[in-house]
């Protein structure tokens, strides 16, 4: 039976803040001063709209910023606080402000090596996605944070819109039944296309500092939205192309990506060679089927004899998501300050089977043979 908007989005925040500690034990409470937090890292795009979740976060306070690139440090000082120190490295950074918690927004190969400093000095540790280059760093990843006990948060856009979390929750309570398809469009027209910073250019389209083009750009949603909604495949079969031939870039630009299942099969489509942006997931089973975007979710039940249906189904009523649940910087403040763990798709758990998708992907890419997952 259908729950209404509004029932959906308190179930999600109660899934999202983790409400209520093990039976018997009281939440500790949140520390009085703000959380520190410092950036290693410019030359990540990304980073811009997360000092905007960080300027918006009451709880939060920016203290530092590790650049070494002197127009990138131009670029930030101009928008944040005078109180916030810059350093040319960020292993002095680490030793001299102290922070709480670092976010981390730089080259995917440098992912772990960053974790490693940190996990040494006790501090929680955010990272854009993809956890890293590879499965075995990010298994590394996983188990450095665990030892030092600090929160290690993969950050994913679709964790903070709702038609993510709806759909998500839609699939759990059996809307459409059995998942036996799930089809994963993400992309654009490519980074030089959109207009990315030379920085973030620089090492995107470098298979070292990315680990791939397309395939890990956006590769990685697809096997997230898999791994969330429908857990570990057991093979893995790909194709990666270089369709922008005059280009001659070193990476791919467009992959499809076939995960199998036992009951179903999940298509992965990730480009920089659309004529657009794309960020849509479909989902079928036996009752029905259902279409997330950025903004929008639809819902189509099971055709009916003689009733003509919209081929997407039709849109349902979503709210925001709001405190917590509407950002990343808020969520991994929260967490941190109410010791609540990371949960899925942003856990270090299904990232790392993220990467081994993904690792599965570009071998049989380059040996045009399926890979099968332990």
């Amino acid at each position: 039976m259908r729950r209404n908007a509004v029932v959906r989005v308190i179930v999600f925040l109660m899934v999202v803040s983790h409400l209520g500690a093990k039976a018997g034990h009281a939440r500790p409470n949140p520390p009085a001063n703000k959380t520190r937090v410092a950036i290693v890292g410019l030359d990540h795009d990304h980073v811009w709209g997360l000092l905007k979740n960080l300027e918006a976060e009451p709880e939060a306070e920016l203290v530092a910023i590790a650049e070494s690139q002197p127009a990138l440090v131009n670029q930030a000082k101009s928008r944040v606080p005078a109180s916030v120190k810059f350093y040319s490295a960020y292993v002095p950074m680490l030793d001299e402000a102290k922070p709480d918690a670092v976010i981390v927004a730089t080259s995917n190969d440098r992912h772990l090596e960053i974790l490693r400093e940190c996990a040494k000095r006790h501090i929680h540790y955010s990272v854009e996605k993809p956890m890293a280059t590879n499965a075995a760093d990010a298994r590394e990843m996983e188990k450095l944070a665990k030892q030092a006990g600090i929160k290690l948060m993969v950050n994913y856009w679709n964790a903070w819109v709702a038609p993510s979390h709806e759909l998500f929750h839609r699939v759990k309570d059996g809307q459409v039944g059995a998942l036996q398809k799930i089809i994963v469009q993400y992309g654009h027209q490519g980074p030089k296309e959109i207009g990315v910073s030379e920085y973030f250019a620089n090492w995107l389209y470098d298979p070292v500092k990315n680990g791939g083009g397309a395939i890990m750009d956006f590769g990685c949603y697809g096997a997230e939205w898999a791994v969330w909604l429908k857990g570990r495949p057991k093979g893995v079969q790909s194709v990666a192309q270089k369709l922008k031939v005059s280009q001659h870039n070193n990476v791919d630009d467009d992959a499809t990506i076939l995960l199998e299942y036992p009951d179903a099969t999940v298509i992965i489509e990730a480009s920089w060679n659309w004529p657009h942006s794309m960020g849509m997931v479909q989902v079928f089973g036996p009752k029905g089927s259902m279409v997330a975007t950025k903004n929008t979710l639809s819902y189509r039940p099971a055709d009916e004899p003689g009733k003509k249906m919209n081929p997407e189904g039709e849109p349902l009523v979503l709210s925001a998501l709001v405190g917590a649940a509407s950002n990343p910087v808020s969520y991994f403040v929260d967490c941190i300050r109410h010791d609540k763990p990371i949960e899925d798709p942003l856990s270090a758990n299904l990232n790392v089977q993220v990467m081994e998708i993904l690792d599965a992907a570009r071998e049989s890419a380059r040996t045009g043979r399926k890979q099968e997952l332990r």
